[in-house]
């Protein structure tokens, strides 16, 4: 082979790695960012507010469970104006905290009304074994950090360890409502 041809080649390779090299650390400063997009998150279109109040992206609930708990949320929306939203994702990541992200949903989607601030988000992964439930600060004045962990602790897991995560879920926001509701 000529000495030109070599050199050539060489130029290339040495041009080809250097661009695999810029990339790597380009993918590197974005993933640093702890941030996570949620306007790409459309809501689920399946529920009578178009998935403000059950957004199943887990596919944890069968159609028949979707409906029976969005009209539970819906009616208890229409009778008090405080809104619950349930969400069901399989991975939080970029988060590692799922209240956080909870919380950042809830007020991304404006969850509760304005004035009162009385929305409360429920966020499931199941794959990852993580709940949080995000209050609103009117929602927190009647519903504590402590009321939300007890039924966290009491009601959604024994069901969730059952397999029953759909049972955990209605049965932990009757009990939320009957909380709000005293």
């Amino acid at each position: 082979m000529k000495t030109g041809t070599k050199i050539l080649i060489l130029f290339l390779a040495l041009n080809l790695l250097s661009f695999k090299g810029i990339a790597q650390e380009t993918e590197t400063k974005a993933s640093s960012t702890i941030e996570f997009d949620f306007s790409r998150v459309e809501k689920f279109r399946n529920t009578k507010l178009k998935g403000q109040i059950v957004n199943d992206y887990d596919s944890i609930f069968s159609p028949g469970q979707r409906k029976e708990l969005s009209d539970i949320l819906y009616d208890y929306n229409l009778k008090t104006t405080r809104q619950i939203v349930v969400v069901t994702i399989h991975s939080i990541k970029p988060y590692s905290d799922i209240q956080k992200m909870a919380t950042d949903l809830g007020n991304y989607w404006g969850i509760g009304t304005a004035e009162k601030d009385n929305g409360l988000v429920i966020l499931l992964s199941k794959p990852e074994r993580k709940i949080g439930i995000s209050t609103g600060s009117g929602t927190q004045l009647i519903l504590t950090d402590e009321i939300c962990k007890s039924v966290i602790d009491n009601i959604m897991i024994p069901e969730f360890r059952k397999e029953k995560y759909y049972d955990g879920i209605k049965n932990g926001v009757i009990e939320l409502i009957a909380k709000w509701e005293q």
